[in-house]
């Protein structure tokens, strides 16, 4: 991945790796904030549609570098992606 670029301000990054890359076509983007994390998923479908059910679903998430469990239990309700913040798409790997 090349350096990422500071957002624009009231902008977060998001970084897509592997086959969250290859769907979206980047490597990151600036996304508006702020962002309830909750939400994150539908606005990224919304852009790349069939992306949630394709590699979402099956993805790690992390905002500043602290996973984030996107299982439904609620800890992603409590999170709100703020101004420069960074959220990483991290789908599984396989190793061979």
């Amino acid at each position: 991945m090349t350096s990422v670029p500071k957002p624009p301000q009231g902008h977060f990054n998001v970084l897509y790796f592997a086959s969250a890359s290859s769907y979206t076509g980047k490597e990151h983007e600036a996304l508006p904030a702020p962002l309830p994390l909750r939400t994150l998923f539908a606005e990224l479908e919304a852009k790349y549609p069939g992306v949630k059910a394709n590699v979402l679903d099956s993805c790690m998430v992390t905002v500043n570098l602290d996973y984030v469990d996107m299982s439904g239990d609620g800890a992603a309700d409590a999170v709100v992606i703020q101004e420069a913040d960074e959220v990483a798409i991290i789908p599984p790997v396989s190793s061979g």
